[in-house]
């Protein structure tokens, strides 16, 4: 009889195996962006949400598009403009007059209730739009009127954003950021992947992507990752890296405290912790190593702190000051432990 830890390791391999056809037939429409991939698989199996910040014509609408293409769950696309209203994208209520002549309303859902929500654009809505998706992200329900109804599992949010242009954009709020587990920058592809993407994208053919996992299935590797364990030790190294972002902490670094007005909050070690396990399972591991936490620290910190003029002025952004700060922060003591094992 096969013992749980038997279980648990044919569990991990056969997760590794199903990220490992993910990213091949992905690797059939998007040419490049393994770190993006990668970082959006994490986030999905741990009930995460992305933003993918980039210039035009980088793909991060086919990236979201091909990964929906490879999961059999629903899909919607919203394309957020100036005059996007709440309601439509929640949904609304109608009135109706059926046979009986009965006059009632009926609730017609948005685009919210599917699996996958591509929130192109995310900045070009109103505050009162994106107040709307703050909620079905961070609770995971939207109300309309007096009803408030659950939204479909799984359930994430890619959102995309173009750096460049701010002309009639709306930044979004800092807790609308903040539920953004990963801040993802899409780069551009190096000389050989581009010289792929021109010949593939010219040939007037669209690959087909076959489906590798199911909606159930998606949820059952979400407990999976979860489940995965994370020692004291690395959660200390967690919070000492977390409180190190803030210049108001004793313990930040001097170059902290001159170059950033505010850190992160706890909600970053909460992902940096959900990152590590990603990570960690994807790779076929039961166990959560202080790389893999510092793997996902930069995308998950990047739009958690807020660096000042100083910072600015001396060509300085949050990735460099992140970068720093995983080198500095030193790794927690190891416990001593007396004769009877208990810690010292």
């Amino acid at each position: 009889m096969a013992s749980s830890g038997d279980r648990i390791s044919q569990l991990l391999d056969e997760f590794r195996n199903s990220r490992d056809v993910m990213t091949t037939e992905l690797s059939k429409s998007v040419i490049g962006q393994r770190e993006v991939l990668e970082l959006i698989l994490a986030a999905i199996f741990t009930r995460g949400h992305c933003l993918l910040v980039g210039v035009p014509g980088l793909a991060k609408t086919l990236i979201v598009s091909s990964m929906a293409r490879i999961l059999d769950v629903g899909f919607k696309r919203i394309q957020f403009t100036p005059d996007l209203m709440p309601s439509d994208i929640t949904g609304t209520n109608v009135l109706e007059e059926p046979e009986s002549g009965r006059r009632a309303f009926r609730f017609v859902p948005g685009p919210l209730f599917s699996n996958i929500i591509l929130a192109d654009e995310i900045n070009r809505t109103p505050p009162k739009t994106q107040a709307a998706l703050l909620q079905a992200m961070q609770e995971r329900e939207v109300t309309v009127g007096q009803d408030t109804m659950k939204l479909p599992e799984p359930f994430f949010v890619i959102a995309t954003q173009n750096p460049i242009e701010q002309e009639g954009t709306y930044p979004l709020p800092e807790a609308q950021l903040d539920r953004f587990m990963f801040d993802i920058r899409v780069g551009y592809p190096t000389q050989e992947e581009e010289e792929k993407i021109l010949s593939a994208t010219t040939k007037g053919e669209t690959p087909e992507l076959r489906k590798v996992l199911s909606a159930k299935a998606i949820v059952n590797l979400q407990k999976l990752v979860t489940s995965v364990p994370i020692s004291d030790y690395a959660v200390k190294y967690v919070a000492k890296l977390v409180r190190a972002t803030r210049p108001g902490d004793p313990n930040a670094p001097a170059f902290v405290k001159e170059l950033i007005d505010w850190g992160a909050g706890p909600r970053a070690g909460q992902n940096l912790i959900l990152g590590g396990k990603a990570m960690a399972a994807m790779d076929g591991r039961f166990s959560v190593s202080l790389d893999d936490i510092r793997k996902v620290a930069v995308p998950v910190l990047r739009h958690r702190i807020s660096t000042n003029f100083q910072a600015q002025a001396e060509g300085m952004n949050a990735d460099d000051l992140i970068t720093r700060l995983v080198k500095e922060v030193r790794e927690p003591d190891v416990p001593k432990y007396d004769r009877r094992g208990g810690a010292a």
